[in-house]
């Protein structure tokens, strides 16, 4: 089928929060996983011709060609939340962000109830007092946890919690509450995961399984590998009008010199670039050397991606359908202005985005974390 129109908006607009705000039922926000995750449901979209086919995420295969390299996120989820309680007996609950020191024992995160937690303050979490150390802006603590790597990595096994977002709760397919076991931190896990340091999934790559990846790399489609930590940076909501005026928050990311390499070799064979999510997208921007290519490297990167924005790596991109007034939704939104040629049109591109999240609703596809899938390709 060919897209129709969607609302029209004015160049100003794009830069309105409003204009990427939509209607989405609750019933439409997935509350577990597909069952196998590769079952999910997949909306190809060719922004150019405006086409869109409906099928399933095992058919992601036709969609790639010889020569194409997948870049994906080896991140781990890390047991990032913790519940506890204050000295007083009222409830408190700590999400570690990320580490601040290099042994893990002192972390940023956030808070509640943030007016009770101030420097200085501790809750309990099991027989461990968490103690506050420092308040930075936007609400962000310094807490201490532990002493040393082992005996965080130990305590975050047994007392830490999946970090699932809040929209995610106990009325689910899976008949049972979110809690801390092991079906719930394998679920909201890739399988290829690797590197702890996540608060959050890269969740478009939920969706493979080991068979499709083998399959994948059958075809002659080559893998590369880049790692950024989902922070607050990923998942922090706009509360600005003017979406030019938002700051995210910065989040640690590497591309390793094979990555980069294999960046090279994909652009002198003619094949795409293609970015498994979100965190994989900025991490190859952050790092674009401006030929098409990366390079390697580690830094903190606070890439804000946004209409206007020009790509200079991915060439097309797979990912999950996301909140109103997201962040995310306006790096989309920016790249299938790309994708379609409307560079000094963006307004066009996110009158056809919109209009693919309202089909996306009304052909009843499973939103957010554990929702489906989307393939951008030009």
């Amino acid at each position: 089928m060919i897209l129709g129109e969607g609302t029209v908006f004015s160049h100003e607009d794009i830069f309105d929060l409003d204009s990427y705000d939509y209607p989405l039922p609750k019933e439409r926000i997935a509350q577990a996983p597909a069952a196998p995750r590769d079952s999910s449901r997949l909306l190809v979209w060719s922004v150019g011709s405006g086409e869109v086919r409906h099928c399933r995420f095992y058919d992601i295969p036709e969609f790639l060609q010889p020569g194409d390299l997948l870049v994906l996120n080896d991140t781990r989820v890390l047991p990032a939340r913790l519940v506890g309680t204050r000295p007083g007996g009222g409830a408190a609950e700590v999400l570690l962000l990320k580490p601040f020191t290099a042994d893990l024992s002192v972390w940023k995160a956030l808070v509640r109830p943030g007016r009770k937690l101030r420097p200085g303050s501790e809750l309990w979490v099991g027989d461990r007092a968490i103690r506050v150390e420092a308040l930075e802006e936007d609400g962000v603590r310094i807490v201490r946890i532990g002493e040393g790597r082992r005996d965080v990595a130990a305590f975050l096994d047994v007392f830490g919690r999946v970090p699932l977002p809040p929209y995610i709760h106990g009325d689910n397919e899976w008949g049972d509450k979110p809690e801390s076991g092991d079906k719930w931190r394998e679920a909201y896990q890739t399988v290829f995961a690797q590197k702890d340091g996540s608060v959050a999934a890269p969740t478009a790559s939920l969706h493979f399984t080991p068979p499709l990846l083998a399959k994948i790399e059958a075809m002659g489609i080559r893998r590369a590998w880049v790692t950024l930590h989902v922070g607050l940076g990923t998942f922090r909501p706009v509360k600005v009008r003017n979406i030019r005026d938002h700051v995210i928050h910065e989040e640690s990311c590497e591309i390793p010199e094979a990555t980069a390499k294999a960046v090279r070799e994909c652009r002198a064979r003619g094949g795409r670039v293609i970015a498994s999510g979100t965190t994989v997208v900025r991490a190859l921007e952050s790092l674009a050397d401006g030929t098409g290519g990366v390079e390697s490297g580690l830094l903190d990167t606070k890439l804000y991606i946004y209409p206007g924005f020009r790509f200079r790596v991915v060439d097309a991109m797979i990912t999950n359908f996301h909140l109103p007034k997201s962040s995310l939704l306006m790096l989309v939104a920016a790249f299938a202005a790309e994708l379609g040629g409307w560079q000094e049109r963006e307004e066009r591109a996110l009158s056809s985005l919109m209009s693919l999240y309202s089909l996306a609703v009304t052909e009843e596809y499973r939103f957010f974390s554990f929702g489906d899938a989307m393939f951008i390709q030009p």
